[in-house]
């Protein structure tokens, strides 16, 4: 990884970290206060079928940091995974047969969309078209870098706990994903380094 680091840096290639994060209606609320003597009250909403899942991918290196998302509709499957793979980060055109000129490196988890029949088809002509995908190894979630974003968006980008619509609760999160993107230079400074 260093290695790719080192390349991006320079310019001569594009590292993205990918993974997907979901978010409930109600997140978990870190700390409350209440009069003394009262009983704290958290508003919670259940979940059943509200649930909001985002693709994202954060490249924190090169000359500007990046972070490119998605909120497909329905499912996160590996057709979705695929498209945003090829339309928003290595930004292919729908056409077959167009190569990158500098290579890209999605580094990703071993997750099940990631790994699965139709990603593994589709990997030849990925690299064909310069785009490599990279799996982390096993239960390291330290090693993606996106994971701290993640972490970011929804303890600090989202002060709001409880979101009574699927509306607000989107809104509320790409929200905060556009404010990490304006600031992702400060964001990813804290970023810990890679082994």
């Amino acid at each position: 990884m260093a290695v790719w680091q080192a390349l991006t840096a320079a310019g001569w290639s594009d590292l993205w970290y990918l993974d997907e994060s979901g978010f409930a209606p109600t997140l978990p609320t870190g700390y409350t206060w209440a009069r003394a003597g009262t009983r704290a009250l958290v508003w919670d909403e259940p979940p059943a079928g509200r649930r909001l899942n985002v693709l994202g991918a954060v490249a924190p290196f090169g000359p500007v940091a990046r972070l490119a998302w998605t909120v497909p509709a329905g499912k996160l499957d590996s057709a979705a995974l695929l498209a945003f793979i090829r339309h928003d980060i290595a930004g292919l055109p729908a056409t077959a047969g167009t190569r990158r000129d500098r290579p890209c490196v999605v580094v990703l988890d071993n997750a099940s969309a990631h790994v699965s029949k139709l990603v593994k088809a589709a990997r030849p002509a990925l690299e064909a078209a310069n785009v490599w995908l990279y799996y982390l190894p096993p239960y390291s979630p330290e090693l993606n870098r996106i994971e701290e974003l993640w972490r970011q968006v929804k303890y600090q980008g989202l002060p709001v706990r409880s979101y009574r619509t699927l509306a607000d609760l989107r809104a509320a999160v790409e929200g905060a994903l556009r404010t990490h993107a304006a600031h992702l230079p400060d964001a990813t400074a804290n970023f810990p380094e890679a082994a």
